[in-house]
């Protein structure tokens, strides 16, 4: 399943960084991702991301 980066970081708006894997995915679930956002962010690597730039780079290859 694929989404775009527009739309993660839509769900991502005003996160805090730097964010653990875990903290995107609880905010994300608190702004009502999409089902393919929540997936995404799911197979994300399970690291600290330093700002919305490193999350989108983390996911594009998928």
């Amino acid at each position: 399943m694929q989404t775009s980066p527009i739309e993660v970081q839509k769900a991502l708006k005003d996160m805090n960084y730097p964010a653990k894997k875990t903290k995107l995915i609880e905010h994300a679930k608190k702004h009502k991702a999409s089902d393919k956002v929540m997936e995404v962010l799911e197979e994300l690597p399970d690291k600290e991301f330093t700002n919305a730039a490193d999350v989108s780079k983390a996911f594009s290859g998928k």
